[in-house]
């Protein structure tokens, strides 16, 4: 592959891009396990260079081994062209290469200022200068666009925040290679924007940039090259101009994609299975009213802040709320507690399986079996045999990807612990099911077969509500969509109404007026034509 070239504002090329870091052959096992495979790629200064590939291919790995948290089994590193080891990761910051993890790895106990120079402090002697570092610190914060401050604490910030508070930190230093993994997983639109722009700064100063996302619309407008990974080995490096997202998609998954989304049926026309009115959750949502039918996906869509997760936890009873009337299958619901709801036929899948969904540190077979151990294990003892038989179905139906069943749940990748999730919830048989950001943080493999259960559950009779932030996913999707604004539900769409522009129109302004005008002039039409 030729040299890449930088390129003036014209286009027209320029000198070769300078090589920042290079691995040859590099390769990494544990004990009889490959997890990566003769991987050789250049890092090249003033570059964006994203490396895409499913879950388990291999990426994280990689970039562990890059940046000295992990030491490879195979090949060698170069900086400059000479051999490089990296025994840890402070060595590898030393020698200008930092790591901003998916994992949000901060000390929630410390400030904002404390995390960012821990281990750094500015000072003379004994004395710490805390002025300087706060002021720097609120420097950085508002590069990355993040609203936290200095003295807060960082476990009192939400998620998105420590995140940006993580980014901050690798750019406190001037470091020649900032790998970002998944950095904008947990991110509302605008600070994705604030930080794609941080990165295209990065690049417009002479750094490397290593950036791995899922969110292949992400990598087509950040990246000059792109590698793939698929199963821990490398398939190839292309320039970025030459691959389009479906092609991007081909290559991680190794086949062609038909279509990503299910052909949709026919809009269902039967009694709503369940039907809920004036439902009000306390500092979550205003009075909303909705249903579904059996047969029907459901589309909940807004902002981040509209008041989605706590509608659906409010019906759920897992937040302090009131409702007119619910109905669930013809009948009137009154106990709106979470085992009561799941013995009725309604489940709720959360968008945290990490910290609501999942115990990542118990075994499979339990987390499947956990919401179901009246039926699993009928007698005062459990039943192991008949958990691991239960687990084995589970793994063969929802594809569910573990070397060995007697894994801990936090062991598997995010698409497989969601799988894992899906199965926990669908072991109640439900007839409704809410499921809330399904396809978060995980690959487009992985995403697409969580549409197949999707759509395999409704052709089933089920009802399905998915909350999605994925516009794409809700159109998708969905045979019909609620759109939140503030806590409210502000539009319905159905039919060809459902698209992009209309949700985000719906979702920022709080109308859909030239929804109704299209609506009203089909309604006049038809009268005219009749």
């Amino acid at each position: 592959m030729n040299a890449a070239l930088s390129r003036n504002v014209a286009g027209q090329p320029l000198a070769p891009l300078a090589v920042a870091l290079r691995a040859e052959a590099i390769g990494k096992t544990y004990g009889p396990i490959t997890v990566l495979t003769d991987v050789t790629l250049d890092v090249r200064a003033g570059e964006v260079h994203a490396i895409i590939g499913e879950n388990g291919a291999g990426k994280s790995t990689l970039m562990k081994l890059l940046s000295g948290h992990v030491q490879p089994t195979a090949g060698r590193l170069l900086m400059a062209g000479a051999p490089v080891s990296f025994r840890n990761a402070v060595e590898a910051e030393e020698a200008g290469v930092v790591l901003v993890h998916q994992e949000i790895l901060l000390a929630p106990d410390l400030t904002v200022t404390q995390n960012l120079f821990l281990g750094r402090e500015l000072g003379t002697g004994l004395m710490v200068n805390d002025r300087a570092m706060n002021a720097r610190t609120a420097e950085l914060l508002s590069r990355v666009g993040s609203v936290a401050r200095p003295r807060d604490r960082v476990g009192d910030l939400p998620l998105a925040q420590r995140q940006l508070v993580q980014i901050a930190r690798a750019l406190l230093n001037d470091h020649k290679i900032i790998i970002l993994d998944e950095p904008t997983a947990v991110l509302a639109n605008d600070e994705v924007t604030a930080l794609l722009d941080i990165v295209r700064s990065l690049r417009a100063h002479g750094v490397a940039v290593l950036y791995i996302s899922h969110r292949l619309d992400e990598v087509q407008a950040l990246a000059d090259r792109i590698t793939v990974l698929r199963d821990g080995q490398m398939v190839g490096t292309w320039p970025a101009v030459d691959l389009g997202q479906r092609e991007m998609a081909e290559l991680m998954v190794g086949r062609k994609l038909e279509m990503l989304y299910p052909h949709k049926r026919p809009v269902p026309t039967a009694e709503p299975i369940l039907a809920v009115s004036d439902l009000a959750v306390d500092h979550g949502s205003e009075t909303c009213s909705f249903s579904v039918r059996p047969g029907e996906v459901l589309g909940i869509g807004g902002m981040i802040g509209a008041g989605r997760t706590e509608l659906m936890e409010g019906l759920m009873g897992l937040r302090p709320s009131t409702a007119a009337s619910v109905e669930l299958n013809g009948a009137a619901v009154g106990d709106r507690s979470v085992q009561s709801l799941m013995k009725s036929g309604l489940v709720y899948l959360t968008e945290d399986r990490k910290g609501k969904g999942l115990l990542l540190d118990e075994k499979l077979a339990a987390n499947l079996t956990l919401q179901a151990l009246d039926e699993v294990n009928p007698s005062p003892y459990l039943d192991r045999k008949g958990e691991l038989a239960r687990l084995q179905a589970a793994v063969d139906g929802y594809d569910i990807r573990v070397r060995s069943l007697s894994l801990e749940a936090g062991k598997l990748s995010g698409g497989n612990q969601q799988k894992l999730l899906l199965a926990k919830v669908m072991m109640a048989d439900p007839s409704v099911v809410i499921i809330d950001e399904p396809t978060r943080g995980i690959d487009i493999g992985n995403k697409s077969q969580i549409y197949d259960f999707i759509d395999a559950m409704v052709r089933a009779g089920k009802a399905c509500i998915v909350i999605s932030s994925e516009m794409q996913e809700l159109v998708g999707l969905a045979d019909r969509v609620l759109v939140m604004r503030a806590g409210r539900i502000v539009a319905e769409l159905i039919g060809d109404e459902i698209n992009e522009e209309n949700v985000v129109y719906a979702a920022t302004t709080g109308g859909l007026a030239h929804v109704e005008e299209d609506r009203h002039e089909h309604s006049d039409n038809r009268r005219r034509d009749g």
